[in-house]
């Protein structure tokens, strides 16, 4: 959980901030070098073409026209999911690590009211 979504805030400040470059300077040597040669199997030539065609769904109306027909029938689908990625382990955990952390537990009001607010 620390690794994977907890320290990603810091991460994507620090690009905000500073850009990659300024991200990698402020990260350990290992974490950099885990970047250098561990990202690019990651994000790979798939990722970049699915990326594409996403896009594509975008910009065609295609993402859109789906987004309609979902509201349409009530949200099955997107009810589905967001239940069962309300309940992905990584939720779950991070559930309970962020009740012991009480500088994290501010943000605890301004979650609930934005689930109030969207329902």
């Amino acid at each position: 959980y620390f690794e994977c979504l907890h320290e990603l805030k810091l991460i994507v400040d620090l690009m905000y901030e500073e850009g990659l470059a300024g991200m990698r300077y402020s990260i350990s040597d290992t974490a950099q070098w885990g970047d250098f040669v561990s990202g690019p199997r990651v994000v790979d030539a798939k990722v970049k073409e699915s990326m594409k065609e996403v896009l594509k769904d975008i910009q065609n109306g295609t993402f859109a026209k789906e987004w309609i027909v979902e509201n349409q029938v009530n949200r099955p689908r997107f009810n589905a999911i967001n239940a069962s990625e309300n309940e992905h382990q990584i939720e779950v955990v991070g559930r309970k690590l962020r009740e012991m952390m009480p500088f994290v537990k501010q943000g605890k009001k301004k979650e609930a009211v934005v689930s109030v607010a969207q329902n």
